[in-house]
């Protein structure tokens, strides 16, 4: 199979593109690497089966060919994590939009079937725990530059099932909650490897707010198992699904964690979103998915522990 990843020097689109590649697949990977990395994918740069072209997804001329030449697309190219979003909402409305108005173009022009990675995100301020697909959105003031990406991420899912109903095109959408792994950088905001790094270093560990929010953090071994389910089955396309774990804790008990497996000395830090972020930012107390639909449909269900992948991160970690 000829697969085409948009995003794909990024920390899931990596670990997608070496999973197909073991498989046997083609792959080409198109990343601006505003967020992704060669580091990323240079292991991957021998192998005949890949192809790397940089480059922005909102360019069609470029998007065109590319789509022509694959027979899938997952589509993970996006403005992610919150200190990026909060520093430069005009370039995630951009990029999360116009980005994925090409990229479906270019998709229904030649029939090919694509995955778009969606977020928990798009839930916004709702308290309706578990999240269930079809529950309503519940979204911030529009000047909370936070919530622009969960729009954008919103408007996202409702082009791809607009191009569903009215051109028929085979599309499908993961809502990804709280994806974790080696590689992924806490550059832009994401607690896990921020929190690891940190303790490795016996520096502080600083804690967001109340540090009693939760969240369920999803091994990205398996919800790569969960995207390739999905879009590999016909009956999913035009659905939404949420992919992640229900193991929940709250991000104080996440570092307290982190300190007991690095056996670090690093002390705990508390930080206001206002100190933290250079600006308010509004956040979700809890955000859980249910996993039943993506069950019943490919019969996906994570296996990775939050211990397990911890042990699996901070190793990583160290071994830099």
């Amino acid at each position: 199979m000829r697969v085409l990843i948009t995003g794909g020097a990024g920390f899931i689109g990596s670990h997608l593109t070496g999973k197909l590649l073991a498989e046997g697949h083609k792959v080409a990977v198109i990343d601006n690497l505003s967020t992704g990395s060669l580091a990323n994918i240079a292991g991957f740069r021998s192998n005949p089966n890949f192809a790397f072209i940089e480059g922005d997804i909102r360019n069609f001329e470029l998007m065109e060919p590319l789509s022509e030449q694959c027979d899938v697309i997952y589509h993970l190219a996006a403005a992610v994590g919150v200190r990026l979003i909060a520093e430069d909402p005009v370039h995630t409305i951009e990029t999360n939009i116009g980005g994925t108005e090409v990229v479906l173009n270019a998709a229904n022009k030649f029939g090919k079937k694509i995955l778009i990675a969606s977020s928990s995100e798009v839930y916004g301020k709702s308290e309706s725990v578990p999240f269930c697909e079809e529950d309503d959105i519940v979204l911030g003031s529009t000047s909370v530059s936070r919530w622009s990406y969960a729009c954008s991420k919103a408007i996202d899912e409702f082009l791809g099932l607009a191009f569903f109903q009215q051109y028929g095109l085979g599309v499908v959408i993961g809502r990804f909650f709280n994806t974790i792994g080696p590689r992924q950088t806490g550059q832009y905001g994401m607690v896990v490897p921020r929190f690891v790094h940190n303790a490795l270093n016996n520096e502080p560990l600083q804690i967001y707010g109340t540090g009693k929010q939760t969240r369920c953090f999803s091994y990205v071994g398996d919800l790569i198992d969960a995207i390739t389910k999905l879009i590999n089955c016909d009956d999913a396309m035009g659905e939404v699904y949420n992919i992640g774990s229900n193991e929940e804790i709250s991000i104080e008990e996440l570092a307290d964690k982190i300190i007991d497996m690095t056996v670090s000395k690093s002390r705990k830090e508390f930080v206001s979103y206002d100190q933290a972020y250079g600006r308010p930012i509004e956040d979700m107390m809890r955000r859980v998915p249910s996993l039943e639909r993506i069950k019943a449909a490919v019969g996906w269900e994570p296996k990775t522990s939050l211990d397990e992948i911890l042990m699996e991160i901070i190793e990583s970690e160290r071994a830099k």
